[in-house]
């Protein structure tokens, strides 16, 4: 049976300098989504690569003291280098600059010039330099450019233009009659009512006033602009119109893409200029286009001259490339704008894989040696607890599922496997094989953790797609090798993993950081000019000390308010503390649990009052027994001397959502 394809592409980056976290962003997004059609049965193409010609590629190389193409070729090699550490399993990496690319545009804008698509006249207007872009004097923003807001020129030069126009109206029209074009579709929006419905200019699509790029066959004093240059590698690396019989069956098996993946900022050409080139060659449209937004930091859009620039390569060397992989996809909803900060990052690092993930792996495999002589038992009895958990299983993948399908929602993809890791630290909790062994009730302590170490599978399995790294290395300690037992398709069965052979417990996956000291040592990284982590430390201890905020008696760092998990749960049901006037008994859905949290409330809420409402939940406080009741945790609210109201939330945010 032959497989359904499935050909996706990140932007075609260029490479004018390191890249940053935004590009590894898109490109660990457009990962993911092919290994994970992978694991779905597609047969998968990635391309990527880099878009290499142009006048400030030329002009860069020239203040280096080098010819263009060694320039690119060092900083090609970075690239492609910091891929390999991401774990991108890209199937092709096509650079503009190689021949099999050359001939085919020659090719592409040959046969636009014949059927008069394009035609030879002289453009004037307003040139930047590092966007290349040409500017007409409405669209400067106080005369400087609209988009990285440097300075620009006023530039005329013969040019060959594409007959934008002639194909605009067509274009409507398939945005009408394919909703699912664009996405976001804030997007399509954008693009309708800033460029289509206004009208489109001719485009100019080659260049006079610098030679690195592909010249124009006809007329070689011109090479070919970046709108037909780099935008055909998308069919270019397929082999379209190539000589050779094997690639053009290669394009006719992947082409149309299913997916270009890129950030907002280039959304126009590929919605635009790409489709209207591709309606010209009477080739079809690429049946979707996203756009994510931009990784920000607290000052807002990287760039070198705010010196914000998050160069992943630091992360990966300090944590790994699954850890930066999981917190890009876990904490940046994908097609919206994302923060990045070094406390959210350690947050997701403490909280999620180590306290969360990595815990229920060290203290699973603990117990298997120590109740189990180091092998994995063989199941027993099944009862209640382990049919609702293999319930629980499979609704789990199929969410996954659901979210990755269509929608690409990578945070709810993880949010629903997170669902499974903390269910299997609460069921350790609740079956307390510590106990069982103890009471010498071997049987039922071997179904309980055979259950879990079946369950680390399963989370495992479906962990593959977004953290490549680690799905190996919990197989190597689960004992076990890849093949059916970690298939998707099995994922969704409990009861898959082979018994009695040896586990092999190796060090902590993700250890628990000390925010503070990691902290202060990325920042000296990231900021080179800081003396040391002791005098950053220092600094930051005699700001506190000299910062006065008016209403606040004592001030804290954002490190100390890092340490509290505040989730959200809704309150399912009330109950008065016997002689006790003050409290309340609350049991608390927090979305994977539930729990019990006493508190003095009694005065201003009825436990019916109480029921449905959705409350913030201090959720890693130490329990602790208020009139002989067990709580574990407490619930915030404000107060003056005669009133106190709860701090509740809308009822659109789900249940253990975290507060931040």
């Amino acid at each position: 049976m032959t497989k359904p394809t499935f050909y996706i592409t990140t932007p075609i980056y260029y490479p004018n300098d390191k890249l940053h976290i935004g590009h590894a962003y898109s490109t660990t997004v457009t990962d993911t989504i092919a290994r994970y059609k992978r694991m779905r049965g597609y047969d998968v193409r990635f391309l990527t690569g880099t878009d290499e010609h142009g006048q400030k590629i030329q002009k860069k190389a020239l203040s280096a003291g080098k010819e263009p193409l060694p320039y690119v070729d060092g900083i090609v090699a970075g690239i492609k280098a910091l891929w390999q550490r991401l774990n991108v399993s890209y199937d092709d990496f096509i650079r503009t600059t190689e021949e099999r690319h050359r001939v085919v545009v020659q090719k592409i804008f040959t046969r636009l010039l014949e059927q008069d698509d394009i035609y030879l006249g002289h453009y004037e207007g307003w040139y930047c330099t590092p966007c290349e872009s040409y500017w007409t004097e409405t669209q400067l923003k106080d005369g400087a450019c609209p988009e990285c807001g440097g300075s620009v020129e006023l530039v005329r030069e013969e040019s060959y233009f594409f007959r934008m126009g002639k194909y605009a109206d067509r274009l409507i029209r398939y945005y009408e009659e394919h909703p699912e074009f664009i996405q976001p579709v804030s997007r399509k929006t954008e693009m309708l009512n800033n460029f289509l419905l206004p009208g489109l200019e001719d485009l100019s699509v080659s260049r006079m006033t610098f030679d690195w790029g592909i010249p124009v066959p006809q007329n070689p004093k011109h090479v070919v602009y970046v709108w037909i240059d780099a935008l055909s590698s998308y069919i270019t690396s397929l082999g379209y119109l190539s000589e050779d019989e094997a690639l053009r069956g290669q394009f006719a098996r992947f082409w149309p893409a299913d997916v270009h993946v890129m950030a907002k900022e280039i959304v126009r050409f590929h919605t635009i200029y790409w489709p209207i080139i591709l309606m010209a060659l009477d080739l079809p449209l690429p049946k979707q286009i996203f756009a994510h937004g931009w990784v920000l930091t607290k000052d807002g859009k990287m760039s070198k001259s705010k010196g914000n620039v998050v160069d992943p390569n630091t992360l990966i060397d300090r944590y790994g490339s699954d850890a930066l992989r999981y917190f890009l996809l876990r904490d940046i909803p994908f097609g919206q704008d994302g923060v990045f900060t070094l406390e959210s990052l350690m947050e997701r690092l403490n909280f999620d894989l180590a306290n969360d993930l990595g815990n229920l792996l060290q203290r699973t495999l603990a117990m298997v040696e120590r109740f189990c002589e180091g092998r994995v038992p063989a199941r027993g009895e099944v009862k209640e607890p382990e049919i609702a958990f293999a319930a629980m299983l499979k609704d789990v993948v199929a969410e996954v599922e659901d979210k990755m399908d269509e929608r690409y929602d990578f945070n709810g993809a993880l949010a629903a496997i997170w669902k499974l890791v903390r269910h299997g630290n609460k069921y350790i909790d609740e079956m307390a094989p510590w106990a069982l062994n103890k009471a010498g009730d071997t049987d039922r302590l071997a179904t309980v953790m055979y259950t879990v170490l079946d369950a680390i599978r399963a989370v495992s399995v479906l962990l593959q797609p977004f953290m490549p790294d680690t799905s190996p290395q919990i197989w190597q300690q689960l004992g076990i090798e890849p093949g059916e037992v970690t298939s998707w398709d099995n994922a969704k069965k409990a009861g898959i993993l082979p018994s009695g052979h040896t586990i092999a417990k190796g060090e902590s996956l993700f250890p628990r950081l000390d925010v503070e000291k990691e902290i202060g040592e990325l920042n000296l990284l990231m900021n080179p000019s800081s003396s040391s982590p002791e005098e950053a430390s220092q600094n930051n201890e005699k700001a506190k000390a000299d910062t006065k905020v008016e209403g606040v008696t004592s001030l804290i760092a954002i490190d100390d308010f890092t340490k509290v998990e505040l989730r959200v749960a809704q309150v399912i049901s009330a109950s008065k503390v016997e002689k006790a006037d003050k409290l309340l008994i609350l049991q608390l859905d927090v979305g994977d649990h539930q729990r019990q949290v006493v508190s003095g409330i009694a005065k201003y809420y009825t436990p019916e009052s109480l029921i449905g409402q959705k409350v913030v939940l201090v959720a890693n406080l130490q329990p602790v027994k208020l009139r002989g009741v067990e709580s574990h945790g407490m619930i915030l609210a404000a107060s003056t001397e005669d009133q106190l109201v709860l701090v509740t939330v809308a009822k659109d945010i789900a249940n253990g959502a975290k507060v931040k």
